[in-house]
C-alpha cells in the first residue's frame, strides 16, 4: 500500500492572475489554463470512483485499502479546491470553460455502472495526468517567468499526482479488472482527453485573441514536438499501458520525492485523512 499525505499548500490565490501567467507566452497560458479547467470535475470524479472502489471490496479487504484511499481522497481533493480558486480568476479573462460541461455529460454515462468501469477512467486518466506530472517535474523551466506562486501550484499538484498514481490501477485489479478493459478504456480517455484539451486550448486563444499569431503556433510546436516537447517524451510511457504486465510504479524517479522534500515551507500537512 501507497502511504499519501495530504498536504495544505500555502500560497495565496486571491490576487488576480495575469492574463499571460505562463512566462508571457499566449499559447503555454491557454494550455495550463484548459488542463486546469478539467481538474475540478475529473477530479471529483475520481474521488467517487476511489470510493465506490472501496466500497465493493470485501469487509477485510477494505480495512487493508482505506488508508491509501482516505489519502487519495486528501489529496485529490484538496487540487479540485485550489483549482477552481484558480479557475476563478482566469475567468475574469473573458475564458469560458466548454470542457467541464460535456466533462459532466459523458461521466453520467457511466453512473451507476460496475466500479470497476469507473476505476478504469481513472487509472487511464491518472496515467495521463502522471506523464504530464513527470514531465513537468523533468522540464520545470517550461514555467520559467512565471510567478512563484504559479509555478509552486503547478510542480506540487505534478509531484502529488506522481506520488498518488498507482492507487485507482491497484483497486481496479484488487477488483478484478481485467486487461481487455483496461486497454479499452485507455483508447477511449486517450482520444476524449487529447481531443478536449485541444479544443479548449484553442478557444482559450480564440477568447483571447491570440490564436492565429505566428508565434502561437510556433509555441504549440515546441510544447508538443521540440527536443524537450511533451509529445516527444511521452509516446513511450504512454505506450507501455497497454502491456500485459505494466504496472504504474515501473515508470519510477525521484523527482516527485524530491521536490516534496526539497520545497516543505511551501506546504503544510494535515495528515493522510483530511479533504
Amino acid at each position: 500500500m501507497t502511504e499519501l499525505i495530504v498536504r495544505r499548500l500555502l500560497i495565496d490565490l486571491a490576487p488576480p492572475v495575469p492574463r499571460h501567467w505562463c512566462g508571457g507566452d499566449p499559447f503555454l497560458t491557454a494550455w495550463f489554463n484548459a488542463l486546469s479547467m478539467s481538474f475540478p470535475v475529473g477530479e471529483q470524479f475520481f474521488i467517487d470512483s476511489v470510493r465506490n472502489g472501496l466500497a465493493a471490496l470485501p469487509a477485510e479487504a477494505r480495512a487493508v485499502w482505506e488508508p491509501e484511499v482516505r489519502g487519495f481522497v486528501g489529496q485529490e481533493a484538496t487540487h479540485r479546491h485550489i483549482h477552481a480558486l484558480f479557475n476563478a480568476q482566469i475567468a475574469q479573462h473573458g475564458l469560458v470553460n466548454d470542457w467541464e460541461p460535456r466533462a459532466r455529460e459523458r461521466l453520467r454515462l457511466v453512473e451507476g455502472a460496475d466500479p470497476r468501469h469507473g476505476l478504469a477512467i481513472t487509472a487511464a486518466n491518472e496515467h495521463f495526468t502522471a506523464l504530464f506530472a513527470e514531465w513537468l517535474l523533468a522540464h520545470p523551466a517550461w514555467l520559467d517567468h512565471s510567478e512563484p506562486r504559479l509555478q509552486t501550484l503547478w510542480l506540487w499538484h505534478s509531484a502529488e499526482e506522481a506520488e498518488h498514481k498507482c492507487t485507482a490501477f491497484d483497486l481496479y485489479r484488487a477488483l478484478g479488472g481485467d486487461l481487455a478493459w483496461r486497454r479499452r478504456w485507455m483508447r477511449r480517455v486517450t482520444l476524449i482527453f487529447l481531443s478536449d484539451a485541444a479544443r479548449q486550448t484553442v478557444a482559450n486563444l480564440r477568447r483571447d485573441g491570440t490564436l492565429w499569431r505566428w508565434s502561437t503556433w510556433r509555441s504549440a510546436a515546441r510544447l508538443l514536438f521540440g527536443r524537450a516537447g511533451l509529445l516527444r517524451t511521452g509516446l513511450g510511457a504512454w505506450a507501455r499501458y497497454f502491456r500485459a504486465d505494466f504496472h504504474p510504479a515501473q515508470d519510477t524517479s525521484e523527482r516527485s520525492a524530491r521536490w516534496l522534500a526539497d520545497h516543505r515551507a511551501l506546504y503544510r500537512p494535515v495528515g493522510p485523512a483530511a479533504g
